[in-house]
């Protein structure tokens, strides 16, 4: 007989949740959505994580807005105790994203954040979202989707939604998220009596220029500190080839801006180039051990061989640990995966989220490549040394002997 034992076993049930933002007789954004939020938060006995979901009681807040006059569309959901979810969105000629993620949290909420020792409202932003879609188009992604905010990650899944809207529905367009791409597979080819020309072979990009970043807090203190040479690789569906592929992109420092924010526990660099392509780091600081590690890492690109925009991101991730009051340096070249479809190279890399002074790198440690690769030549050394010495200690024993048979007259 089997016995299964379930300890603490809780089966939790997303609902879907309809948010629209109208201006007179017109609707400028409507989302169909479930969300939910991972939230860290401190208790007397040291920190608790909780998962809280987005209620299908969830309702459009006043500070949403189809923008004009300089103003940003927002579309703000209020749910139970003081908690907000806020979309901020954006757009050019080609395409629309979620620019800016706000989410609000009452840890005076006892029933979702029991034994907090704040009872503040935290409010925490990025600007990384990774929900980018063509204009006129809905933007859609069934598959789960987590967003990195602050001390927080939001899981969106069953998303479709559209900003800037020309109807008073969502547009049968759709923008498909690259996580849902993954799993449509591309009508074959009609059979052809021709001979299909052979696919090209990208050229590699070659090793990427250094560029330098830093994020700066509210006070224009320096906070966040990077030196570092990137190399993006991504699987997408090529609109030319019709087939998967693997592109590999340089990020060209000179096209490229910074921007981010930090806190006592955790310190995110957004990386922009152009309206091509978006890269997040987020690192976070174990007040414990004083030490930090790479948790989280996001992308969005929008290349022109894409059939849709590409984001993805993975919030648990472990890289790049080093200590607080210490910068993290490596020069070799390393490979971040974040997902079966995206990875990050990095060469010539130096980087400090936490404890600068001065607006400089405090003294470096070094990564376990750097290491090996001082160790390989100081072994090849010692050998080589090694070696001549025992040719000399043989030289001289085979010259003593030569002197031994002869006599002096």
């Amino acid at each position: 007989m089997y016995v299964y034992v379930c300890v603490c076993c809780v089966t939790v049930v997303q609902s879907q949740v309809t948010l629209e933002v109208t201006e007179g007789n017109s609707t400028c954004i409507k989302a169909e959505l479930s969300a939910s939020f991972f939230i860290t938060y401190d208790t007397a006995n040291g920190t608790r994580t909780v998962m809280v979901p987005l209620p299908g009681s969830a309702v459009v807040g006043v500070a949403s807005s189809c923008g004009g006059d300089g103003r940003s569309p927002w579309l703000v959901a209020l749910f139970g105790d003081g908690h907000a979810l806020g979309l901020g969105f954006s757009s050019n000629d080609s395409l629309y994203s979620v620019a800016n993620l706000t989410l609000q949290y009452n840890l005076s909420d006892v029933s979702n954040f029991p034994e907090a020792n704040s009872t503040d409202v935290v409010t925490v932003e990025t600007t990384s979202v990774g929900m980018v879609a063509r204009v006129n188009t809905t933007y859609r992604c069934i598959s789960a989707s987590p967003v990195i905010v602050g001390g927080a990650t939001v899981t969106f899944s069953n998303v479709t939604m559209e900003a800037f809207m020309t109807g008073d529905d969502l547009s049968p367009n759709e923008s498909v998220c690259t996580a849902d791409q993954s799993f449509t597979t591309a009508p074959p080819p009609p059979p052809s009596t021709t001979t299909a020309a052979p696919t090209p072979v990208p050229t590699p990009p070659g090793t990427p220029s250094q560029g330098s970043y830093s994020v700066s807090n509210s006070n224009g203190t320096v906070c966040l500190l990077a030196r570092m040479a990137l190399q993006l690789n991504i699987s997408h569906f090529s609109a030319s080839q019709n087939q998967t592929i693997q592109e590999v992109v340089n990020l060209l420092p000179n096209q490229t801006t910074s921007s981010g924010s930090c806190d006592p526990t955790s310190a995110t660099l957004v990386l922009t180039q152009g309206n091509a392509t978006n890269l997040s780091f987020l690192f976070t600081l174990n007040s414990t051990s004083n030490r930090y590690h790479l948790t989280g890492l996001s992308v969005v690109a929008a290349w022109s061989d894409m059939t849709g925009p590409f984001n993805t991101s993975n919030s648990s991730l472990d890289y790049q640990r080093g200590s607080l009051g210490r910068s993290y340096m490596c020069i070799s070249e390393q490979t971040l995966v974040v997902d079966q479809n995206f990875s990050l190279n990095t060469f010539q890399l130096q980087v400090q989220p936490f404890g600068i002074t001065r607006g400089q790198f405090a003294q470096a440690e070094e990564c376990q490549l750097d290491q090996d690769n001082m160790l390989i030549p100081i072994v090849v050394g010692a050998a080589l040394a090694g070696l001549v010495l025992i040719v000399l200690i043989a030289y001289l024993i085979g010259r003593k002997r030569s002197h031994a048979g002869y006599q002096t007259i």
